[in-house]
């Protein structure tokens, strides 16, 4: 198989490698890993493949193996498939180790002679955990700004102008979180900032920043968490508001509502479907956290949440706002995700915990998800063990 940055025999590629790869295919299939970063990937390629007149289609797949499995159903002779993540299928692959795979996807697509759109790789960059305009980024946010695309403004990082959906906003956690039943001085302040100027909206941040950081369940890397949801990169000729509002509705319909994830990302007008997804799944997680059973063990902090919780959701929100721990395994009925504040090979881990437990699993380095065939607790004990 083909990957860019680790291939089957360890080499290493690049973006100009797989568009290579692509060129002159009669049909593209792109799968796509079900997380914001790769959905905002699969978006730019497909974007790219369209502007080249090359037909595609764009599918997701949660695990290593439901990838596989969707990779391995095309037929080379009639056209390529691109994995964006890990399968073990013969196909190309752009999963890279180093860098966001859409910020990879923006070079594959310039390679592609497409016109890519600097938000949405932003967007998938800020899904994936990075700053924007730090590292790999910088030159996606010298793009945008020198386009109008982006502006930085005061205020709170939403995909929508509507200041009461800091409510839903994953960036952040606290009193005023929706589906969390503590009172909140948040949520009367977002009706005054109707027509406010940047000095309300600037205090009306600094109060969701104070209101986080000072919840009572909240751990020092609160303070450092809280920062992605300020001070938004705005997006004035978007259809939504914010990058970080574009990654928070790419990264939890990417968990519930996949298909409507794929639809943004090729920049279909489906934002408001996407918000109401992001609405119902945010305050969702919302609220299992805040009812989670909670274990901490040496290295790892643990949420029991309700059956259908979207976990990968849940354990992004856990690591950020509740876990002392460096790793985070939020876990319901049948499936568990892990999010890590480092590269801790998380992906390893959790193809080595199902391998014990029976399930499927996909992952990053810091990220990991699992089905599994087995009690809580003994998902629990072959986790910490491999970890």
């Amino acid at each position: 198989m083909s990957h860019t940055g680790r291939t089957a025999d360890g080499d290493a590629g690049s973006a100009s490698d797989v568009a290579a790869a692509l060129a002159g295919a009669p049909f593209v299939h792109v799968v796509a890993r079900a997380d914001g970063d790769s959905l905002a990937a699969a978006g730019l390629v497909a974007r790219a493949l369209a502007d080249d007149g090359t037909p595609f289609q764009v599918s997701v797949g949660r695990t290593v193996a439901e990838r596989t499995e969707r990779a391995g159903t095309g037929d080379d002779r009639d056209g390529r498939t691109l994995v964006v993540g890990e399968s073990d299928a013969d196909a190309v692959h752009l999963d890279p180790a180093d860098e966001p795979a859409s910020v990879a996807a923006w070079r594959l697509a310039n390679d592609l002679g497409g016109a890519p759109d600097a938000v949405l790789a932003l967007a998938g960059a800020v899904a994936a955990g990075a700053t924007p305009g730090a590292g790999a980024t910088e030159r996606l946010v010298d793009a945008a700004e020198t386009t109008g695309r982006v502006v930085r403004r005061p205020g709170v990082a939403l995909p929508t102008d509507d200041p009461a959906d800091v409510a839903h906003s994953t960036w952040l956690h606290g009193p005023f979180s929706a589906g969390v039943d503590a009172a909140s001085a948040l949520t009367g302040a977002a009706d005054d900032l109707v027509d406010a100027d940047e000095s309300a909206h600037r205090r009306f941040a600094s109060l969701a920043a104070v209101e986080t950081v000072t919840d009572d369940d909240a751990t020092d890397r609160a303070g450092t968490a809280v920062e992605r949801g300020l001070r938004p990169y705005a997006t004035p000729d978007s259809a939504t508001a914010s990058v970080a509002g574009l990654a928070d509705l790419l990264s939890c319909t990417a968990v519930t509502a996949p298909g409507t994830g794929v639809a943004l990302a090729l920049g279909h007008d489906v934002a408001d479907a996407a918000v109401e997804a992001w609405r119902e799944t945010a305050a969702h997680a919302h609220q299992a956290l805040a009812t989670a059973t909670t274990g901490r063990y040496d290295g790892l902090f643990v949420a029991r949440v309700d059956d259908d919780a979207p976990a990968p959701v849940v354990a992004r929100l856990l690591r950020d706002f509740r876990s002392p721990e460096p790793v985070a395994l939020a876990l319901a009925d049948d499936a568990a995700a892990a999010a890590a504040v480092e590269n801790r090979d998380i992906a390893g881990a959790m193809g080595r915990t199902v391998t014990r437990t029976g399930g499927s699993y996909d992952g990053t380095a810091t990220t990991g998800y699992a089905t599994y065939e087995c009690e809580t607790k003994e998902f629990i004990h072959a986790f910490r063990e491999v970890l």
